[in-house]
């Protein structure tokens, strides 16, 4: 009896070890709150954060940046932890690839938004547009159907009750003038724009072509409550560490604000 309870006893020991030792490595997950790693896409998301890093560095935390041209990298490199967070994606977007991917994120807080605008090289009102012209909008998903929602808007044309961020041009349901629809990499669309009557252009990519939302689109979202504020995300687990407010409170600070609006003239806004 006495051998079967020093044995129980023991046993009781080993699984209090364990025990504490996985309460430790779960708060090991913390991220540190004196230098973290966060992932841009180039542009205005990495000028902005740039300023915050300056902020953070003030007070000690040190922020360093990995610049991706891609939209997908991002996500991945902070799923496999190559990645402390990232500032570079619209909600839509996101929701997108957390469903897709299983990728357990938090959008932790919002950060600038884009006003997309429509464009022309030949037509100086979306009302100017004759029966079969073309236009042009980007082809991924969340992006076409924002930009196909930003002609609707202006009453070119209308789209089924409900579409997704999935939408593309089969879910138009009325198109008085016929138009060609065309669906093209958000990328390319700069380049194409003298091909078509009115292309709807990302501002990231409108503005590597040299053009602004106030001085040269003919239509764009508003900039005040912008629908598509992009966001600060990091995995779910690290939501409510201290570095991750402290970076909130940078970004949200007046400095950064008035570098915002004094950088980019209307082409980005603050989002929150």
């Amino acid at each position: 009896m006495k051998k079967t309870i020093k044995v129980l006893s023991t046993l009781l020991a080993l699984s209090l070890i364990f025990v504490l030792a996985a309460c430790g490595s779960g708060s090991s997950n913390q991220l540190s709150d004196k230098e973290v790693t966060v992932g841009v896409t180039g542009g205005p998301h990495q000028e902005v954060m740039e300023q915050v890093v300056k902020l953070a560095k003030k007070d000690g935390l040190t922020i360093h940046l990995k610049v991706f041209n891609d939209y997908n990298q991002p996500n991945t490199a902070l799923s496999d932890k190559n990645l402390d967070a990232n500032s570079y994606q619209t909600l839509p977007f996101f929701k997108d690839q957390v469903k897709n991917k299983g990728y357990k994120f938090t959008a932790a807080f919002k950060t600038v938004a884009f006003p997309m605008g429509i464009y022309s090289k030949s037509i100086k009102s979306l009302k100017d547009l004759k029966n079969g012209d073309k236009i042009a909008v980007p082809n991924d998903p969340a992006n076409e159907l924002r930009a196909l929602q930003l002609f609707e808007k202006a009453g070119v044309i209308k789209l089924k009750t409900g579409s997704g961020v999935t939408a593309t041009k089969r879910d138009v349901t009325s198109n008085p003038k016929h138009l060609q629809i065309i669906e093209l990499d958000a990328a390319q669309l700069p380049a194409q724009l003298s091909q078509v009557s009115a292309s709807a252009i990302n501002t990231n990519f409108a503005m590597g072509a040299g053009l602004t939302v106030l001085k040269d689109s003919i239509f764009h979202e508003p900039l005040v409550n912008n629908p598509y504020p992009n966001y600060f995300v990091v995995r779910t687990e690290n939501k409510n560490d201290k570095v991750v407010k402290q970076i909130e409170k940078y970004y949200h600070s007046k400095t950064v604000t008035d570098f915002i609006k004094h950088k980019f003239g209307g082409s980005v806004v603050p989002a929150w």
